[in-house]
């Protein structure tokens, strides 16, 4: 079905979208008066590979570039030496620029998978050390006096750190408004992102209205979430990167809770939305098999990043090695600290009766990790955040 000019806008304005500042209507106007609006992604370097996470935004960028508008995918060079405090219960470990950039040397490659780096309307890409790395202290604090401290202290992470006597740097302070300065210094009319960036994408907002008079729209976009409602990402350790593998990808979707799957339809894919309603319904009604629509979910995302052949391959493998003893949807969770060895995590909720048994599967190559898809030989190796299959007919998933 062939999308109308109304239809692809209302795409944009609607489709994962969690909110618009200042208002929907705001970005619908100036689409439907033919403004040629200029609009970002800024992306901090902290990792070697771009994820998921990344990609939801990075999408809706690539919808304003099929529109039409010019895009810009901001490299923040300077900003991720720094690191952003967003949901942070401590300050980040600081990075060199060395670091930063070995980081990014391949972003624009996986960006290409969603954006277009050539042609006529081609996506830029811009590094914010171009001109946050040449500011002085004279316009560190002029900048400075754009915003209270009192302003600072209505994040949450803030609060939560004075209330649990944890220290705030000065430096973290400081985040937002280079974030926000970003927006000044490239003179745009929007900017996308996560909705946990929604702060420090209004700093942007705000400092484009007092130093330049400009109306910015911000378009923030809901976050992809595991079980525990804690958001995909490289800092949880639960990441789809999109360096990973085929056979990688389709196996770490195919470990989504079922709670997952129409947030992935919807966020991650270019399924129409008409079609993931349909899809949502069979499953309310359980007219099919969850297993089934994840499949095609992660065939639909390897096709996306890879090619449709190795997305078949992928599933191919899959089944291969798990169709004999489907995984459940409702396996066992448990709960897991930080330097729990696998072995007691198993004896101390009953996945085996002791740990010369633990033992023993290891030796017959009986445990396996789903997510890497590789067998376990290290009786004494420490758990993580993810699933085994253990003997053939046992299977856990560690939060």
């Amino acid at each position: 079905m062939t999308m109308t000019e109304e239809d692809i806008l209302q795409d944009i304005v609607t489709r994962g979208v969690a909110n618009i500042y200042p208002s929907k209507g705001f970005v619908e106007a100036k689409i439907r008066r033919g403004e040629k609006l200029t609009i970002y992604l800024g992306i901090d370097p902290t990792g070697p590979t771009l994820h998921l996470g990344n990609a939801i935004p990075m999408k809706k960028l690539a919808d304003f570039q099929k529109a039409g508008h010019k895009v810009i995918l901001l490299m923040g060079d300077f900003t991720a030496m720094i690191g952003d405090p967003t949901d942070k219960s401590s300050a980040r470990v600081q990075l060199t620029h060395k670091q930063v950039l070995a980081n990014l040397k391949n972003y624009k490659k996986q960006a290409s998978k969603l954006l277009s780096f050539s042609g006529r309307n081609k996506a830029e890409i811009k590094f914010n050390s171009k001109w946050l790395g040449k500011m002085n202290f004279a316009d560190v604090l002029s900048l400075a006096s754009q915003m209270t401290v009192q302003q600072m202290l209505e994040r949450d992470m803030f609060e939560r750190r004075i209330e649990e006597g944890k220290p705030i740097f000065i430096h973290e302070f400081m985040y937002p408004l280079m974030q926000g300065y970003d927006s000044v210094a490239m003179n745009v009319d929007g900017e996308v992102g996560g909705n946990d960036q929604t702060f420090n994408m209004l700093c942007g907002r705000d400092l484009l209205k007092s130093m330049k008079n400009k109306e910015k729209f911000v378009l923030t976009l809901k976050l992809l979430e595991d079980s525990t409602g804690k958001k995909m990402g490289k800092t949880e350790g639960n990441m789809v990167a999109l360096s990973d593998t085929p056979e990688e990808m389709y196996g770490k979707v195919m470990s989504w809770s079922d709670g997952m799957i129409i947030p992935g339809f919807e966020l991650c894919t270019n399924v129409p939305l008409s079609e993931i309603l349909e899809i949502s319904k069979s499953l309310e009604s359980n007219s099919v098999n969850p297993r089934d629509i994840k499949m095609k979910l992660a065939r639909t995302l390897v096709a996306l990043y890879h090619t449709e052949a190795k997305a078949q391959s992928a599933e191919e493998n899959f089944i291969s090695t798990f169709q004999k003893h489907e995984i459940p949807s409702d396996m066992i969770e448990i709960k897991i600290h930080e330097g729990d060895l696998l072995a007691d995590v198993c004896v101390t909720h009953n996945v085996v009766k002791s740990k010369t048994e633990f033992n023993r599967f290891v030796e017959n190559g009986a445990i396996t990790d789903l997510q890497k898809n590789e067998k376990i030989n290290d009786p004494k190796i420490r758990a993580t955040k993810t699933e085994y299959k253990i003997g053939k007919t046992r299977f856990i998933r560690l939060v």
